[in-house]
């Protein structure tokens, strides 16, 4: 085979790749399916406050939705719920004074 069917080879592959990546970056960029949601506020309602790993497979996960928070564990047969609706404390009443 000569040189050009090796560089139309690998300009095709290229091409190919570069497709993929941008499919991929719009896939990210805009959600897939088209399932974005838009928020009509600039709150956000969910984060994700702390991770705590336990072990290779297991990790407790404190997500705050809405002023209140929940202990999950996730890992294992699936996420379990620890404790729900915890009030946000407030850190300078846990001090000693």
């Amino acid at each position: 085979m000569d040189a050009a069917v090796y560089v139309r080879f690998v300009l095709s592959l290229v091409l190919v790749l570069g497709l993929v990546l941008a499919a991929l970056w719009a896939a990210r960029r805009y959600g897939v399916g088209g399932l974005v949601v838009a928020r009509t506020s600039g709150r956000r309602r969910l984060a994700l406050v702390e991770v705590m790993p336990l072990d290779a497979k297991h990790r407790l996960v404190l997500v705050r939705r809405d002023d209140r928070e929940h202990l999950l564990l996730l890992g294992g047969n699936g996420p379990v719920v620890v404790e729900r609706d915890i009030v946000q404390a407030s850190f300078a009443s846990e001090i000693p004074k």
